[in-house]
């Protein structure tokens, strides 16, 4: 399979525009889908509060504030892209839309950029809504070093939807799908910062977990607000996102199927 950069000429993002409208028209239509996606990430913030005060979250320099925002938008990362992302490439490939559109003038990245969009566009903006409210309701306050949160959230979109085509690659079914994203879910929850922060876990297992896949997203956007990642650790953890997206798309160009597993 050959995939090319998209290009930004202007059929191409009007290609882009008319596929993410009508992936979101699908989207629309699967309410369970879209129930996960929009409040998942808003409540499941809630159900970890109590375990924060295990933790002496202010000797590490955290707030509440700052870790279940970040939390909440780990779990974005998680169930408004990844989780609903896999489920759509897999029910488009069964339903052999993805198979045609590869017949028409749309490049093998627009279609999977496409069929994208709409989830990237949930997961942004419950990013945007979150923060308002963790600002007004939790008192967050300003990031400390707001040049970070953007690579952050660029990393945990990007390397949530390439993970979402690989994951559908070895998916059957929709309803295989629920099955098959629960690994990568229990381990970014329980290792990547999300449902607690790594600077609570032990000097090697924190080690170990930062590699993890949604880490380096995690503790970008984490430390925009903290402020507390050196030089040397931001350059560490940007490398990390970088291999990780790197090393997604090309497995995503080797292993992603077109034709339905029947």
């Amino acid at each position: 399979m050959s995939i090319s950069l998209p290009g930004t000429a202007p059929g191409s993002l009007q290609r882009l525009r008319a596929l993410g409208r009508a992936e979101l028209a699908l989207l629309g239509r699967n309410r369970g889908v879209v129930f996960t996606a929009l409040s998942v990430p808003l409540l499941l913030p809630l159900s970890v509060r109590p375990a924060f005060d295990r933790f002496d979250l202010a000797e590490r320099g955290l707030t509440v504030g700052t870790t279940l925002l970040t939390s909440a938008v780990g779990f974005s990362f998680l169930f408004a892209v990844y989780s609903a992302l896999a489920n759509a490439y897999v029910a488009r490939r069964e339903e052999l839309v993805l198979k045609r559109l590869r017949t028409g003038e749309l490049s093998d990245t627009e279609i999977l950029t496409g069929t994208a969009l709409p989830a990237v566009g949930i997961g942004l903006a419950q990013t945007l809504l979150l923060c308002a409210g963790c600002a007004a309701l939790l008192h967050t306050g300003a990031p400390r070093a707001p040049y970070l949160i953007l690579p952050g959230l660029v990393a945990g979109f990007l390397v949530s939807a390439a993970l979402a085509a690989l994951t559908a690659s070895f998916t059957r079914s929709v309803e295989s799908g629920q099955i098959t994203t629960l690994p990568l879910i229990f381990v970014s929850m329980a290792g990547s910062g999300i449902a607690f922060p790594t600077e609570v876990m032990p000097g090697r297992l924190a080690a170990v977990c930062r590699l993890l896949p949604l880490s380096p997203a995690v503790r970008l956007f984490r430390g925009g607000w903290t402020g507390q990642l050196s030089a040397g650790e931001t350059l560490t953890t940007l490398a990390t996102a970088v291999a990780w997206i790197l090393l997604a798309v090309f497995a995503v160009r080797r292993r992603f199927r077109w034709e339905p597993r029947r």
